[in-house]
């Protein structure tokens, strides 16, 4: 059975999209812990990132780190790095800007009008 960011990709589920290249994939996640929080995602179904193929381990990192300097440049703040692995079955690694009031397992009410305002905001030309 297909992850749900295995969907995502396959466009059988809709998203925010920031970023995509050949090998990955980044849209705003939609339970936010912080404004702006961003998954980063390879393009094949693997459930650790420890496990993935080196290029696609590289791809995974080298998209990552381009999307949060760019956060960083856009909202003017640090980017937070999480590698998880529990939450979905598919390799990931969250970017969160970072919030001094941000608290585990909080996540922030946003409409479809604020999740496009951020996607514009956030958004790299691929």
């Amino acid at each position: 059975m297909s992850s749900v960011f295995t969907k995502i990709i396959n466009g059988e589920i809709p998203c925010y999209k920031i970023y995509e290249d050949d090998k990955t994939l980044s849209f705003l996640n939609i339970n936010p812990e912080t404004r702006g929080h961003v998954l980063v995602i390879p393009k094949i179904e693997v459930e650790k990132v420890y496990d993935l193929p080196q290029d696609y381990f590289q791809a995974l990192m080298d998209s990552a780190k381009k999307i949060a300097q760019h956060m960083d440049k856009k909202l003017g703040t640090r980017i937070v790095w999480k590698i998880i692995g529990k939450d979905v079955p598919h390799a990931h690694v969250h970017l969160l800007p970072f919030d001094e009031t941000w608290t585990k397992d909080r996540v922030i009410e946003t409409t479809p009008e604020e999740f496009e305002q951020i996607r514009q905001e956030l958004e790299l030309p691929s």
